[in-house]
């Protein structure tokens, strides 16, 4: 049961994300009002942490759940605690960048190795959708962040 909700909620955090870096393009104030939604996944990885150990899954699921909350704990902070402008001046920023960056290449990890590690049909999508996202985030960015990176 594990690996499909692990599949799942990496479907979902995938597909919010595409979602929020095509909405940042034109709809920034949207995201300003209701990108706190996406905070809600800490949930499920939550939960999905009580079945590794519940079903004495492999320690890398809990692990990448735990990159994944750590992620949103991270956003959380920067984006809604300390509103730091971290995106739009990164080399300003850069030490709060860094860890930001890596751990958002880390979750992203973890959704498309776990996942491909059970089923070839359920790790090509999961890469397919962190391409697309990567994609997207860059180019949803202003143009001035890219000189100041």
């Amino acid at each position: 049961m594990l690996e499909l909700y692990f599949f799942i909620l990496g479907l979902v955090n995938s597909i919010i994300l595409i979602s929020i870096f095509l909405i940042r393009r034109n709809h920034l104030v949207f995201l300003e009002r209701y990108g706190w939604v996406y905070f809600l996944l800490a949930i499920p990885a939550a939960y999905g942490i009580f079945l590794v150990v519940y079903e004495q899954k492999p320690v890398q699921y809990g692990i990448f759940l735990g990159i994944f909350i750590a992620f949103l704990a991270l956003e959380w902070l920067f984006d809604w605690v300390l509103k730091i402008p971290f995106r739009e001046n990164m080399k300003r920023y850069w030490k709060l960048v860094i860890p930001y960056i890596a751990l958002y290449y880390a979750m992203n990890y973890g959704f498309a190795v776990m996942p491909w590690k059970h089923s070839l049909a359920w790790g090509i999508p999961m890469v397919v959708l962190f391409v697309i996202q990567i994609i997207l985030n860059i180019t949803s960015h202003p143009k001035g962040t890219a000189k100041s990176i």
